[in-house]
Parts: C-alpha cells; sequence; structure tokens
C-alpha cells in the first residue's frame, strides 16, 4: 500500500526541531540565492573579469574546488552519517554511495583534472560556497542517518524513479564534465571554446543540466523536505548560472548557435 510518508525520522524533539529548523534556513537560502545571481553572476571562471584584485585574498583554483566541496560534500556527510546518526539500513547505505559518488567525483576527481581557465580563485568565492554545501551536507547526512524506510522501499515508485533519475544525472554530469576537459586539451589551451557534440547541441550547460537530474532523483528517493530544499537550491544556482553562461557565449562568440537553450533542452 503507498503511504505518503513512508519513513520514520528517529530523533528526539530538539533534534527533530533543529533539523527542520536548518531546512528552513536552506530554503531561504534558496531565495537568497536565485535573486542575487539573477542580477550578477558570481565572479568566477569566465565571469571573472577583475584578475580577482578587488576580492582580496586568493587561493589556488583546485585547493578551492576541494575546500568547499570535498570538505563538506564527502568528510563532513560521513561523519555526520557514522558519528551522529543511528540507522544503518542497506536503503540508508545506498543514499550514501550515491551522495558519495557524486562528490568524490565532484569535489576530488574533477579539481584535480580539470583545467582551469585561471590558477587563483577569490577565497571569498570558495568561502561563499562552503557555508550552503555545509548546510545541506549536514541536514542530507542528517536525514538519512536518523531515517528509517520500510523493508521493502526498493520496491516503492519513489526510490526507483529517484535512483534511475540519480544515475541519468550522474551520467550526464560526468559526460559534459569530460566533453569540457577534453576540448581544452584538443586545443591545447586553457581558454574558452563553443562545445558541441551530444546534449550541447541542445543546452548550453548539460553539466548542470546533469546535476539537476541527479538532485531531482534524491528528492523523490528520499522523499524528504532535506532533500526538496537542496533540489530547489540547486535550481537557484544552475537556472540563471545557466542563463548567464549562454548569453556570455552569444556575447563572445558570433557563431554561437542561438537556437541553443540554456538548461533544459526544448524548454529552457
Amino acid at each position: 500500500m503507498f503511504q505518503l510518508l513512508p519513513w520514520t525520522f528517529a530523533v528526539d524533539t530538539i533534534h527533530f526541531w533543529v533539523h527542520y529548523g536548518l531546512v528552513c534556513l536552506g530554503f531561504l537560502l534558496g531565495v537568497i540565492t536565485i535573486l542575487v545571481q539573477l542580477t550578477k553572476p558570481a565572479p568566477y571562471g569566465k565571469f571573472d573579469q577583475s584578475n580577482n584584485e578587488s576580492w582580496g585574498v586568493t587561493i589556488n583554483q583546485r585547493l578551492g574546488h576541494i575546500l568547499s566541496d570535498a570538505t563538506p560534500g564527502v568528510l563532513l556527510f560521513l561523519l555526520v552519517f557514522f558519528l551522529y546518526g543511528t540507522e544503518r539500513h542497506y536503503i540508508n547505505y545506498v543514499f550514501l554511495g550515491l551522495w558519495q559518488a557524486h562528490y568524490i567525483h565532484r569535489g576530488i576527481i574533477h579539481p584535480l583534472v580539470m583545467r582551469y581557465s585561471k590558477a587563483q580563485v577569490p577565497l571569498g568565492i570558495t568561502l561563499g560556497g562552503l557555508f550552503p554545501n555545509c548546510l545541506f551536507s549536514f541536514l542530507c547526512a542528517d536525514w538519512m542517518s536518523s531515517s528509517k524506510y520500510p523493508d521493502n522501499y526498493y520496491y516503492d515508485p519513489r526510490f526507483i524513479i529517484g535512483l534511475l533519475l540519480f544515475v541519468l544525472g550522474y551520467i550526464i554530469n560526468k559526460w559534459a564534465d569530460f566533453k569540457l576537459r577534453s576540448l581544452r586539451r584538443q586545443k591545447g589551451s586553457n581558454g574558452y571554446y563553443i562545445p558541441s557534440g551530444g546534449l550541447f547541441e541542445l543546452v548550453a550547460c548539460p553539466n548542470y543540466f546533469g546535476e539537476l537530474v541527479e538532485w531531482l532523483g534524491w528528492a523523490v528517493g528520499t522523499w524528504s523536505l532535506s532533500g526538496l530544499a537542496w533540489m530547489l537550491f540547486g535550481c537557484a544556482t544552475f537556472i540563471p548560472r545557466a542563463a548567464h553562461t549562454r548569453k556570455w557565449y552569444c556575447e563572445q562568440f558570433m557563431e554561437y548557435p542561438r537556437a541553443r537553450k540554456a538548461l533544459i533542452p526544448f524548454v529552457y
């Protein structure tokens, strides 16, 4: 029988209210993020025209990405899951594996193999990414380590659809990252070029699209408010970022295909 709330969030009263208070903070952070980014993109990568001086202290680009992504996504998530939580059902481990698969690549492998356009990144940008990543990594790990799903949840349509969406998004995201790295390697430069092939023929940012599909799958599969807040924060980040990226390509390259959408094929 279908249950609207298939899980039990097995925590005490204080833990319960702290968790959902932070979830509300996550929703608020998403609103603030989209309002800020619709006005002006964060000055990183192709959008950084200042040579970083105006942002003061800078750090190595690779180190910055590892700090902002791997520290919360890998280390904090594991600490919360194993030291803070109590649930050790196989479903919980499946979601743990999905999260770690994303962040081990995003926070460790990708920064080490990517050819960045600039060697340095403003420390402020790194810290700005670190805070929401810590917040949502804690929330998702707290939920996943404290929620008891039924033994037959692997038959539940939400789990099946969520898992398929996550895997599909993961493949799209990693394929797009590989294409972007390969383009710079082929050109022998760290500059920017017009990517082509596959989903790049339809949207400017299939890497963002793939990651959004991942987190949609996470939200559906976990069927949790923390997962929903994280997915909506991803939308607040990637929707304006993709729009700015498409606009930048159109301004920099006269031959850029104007029919390409920014983020979602045939839609946006």
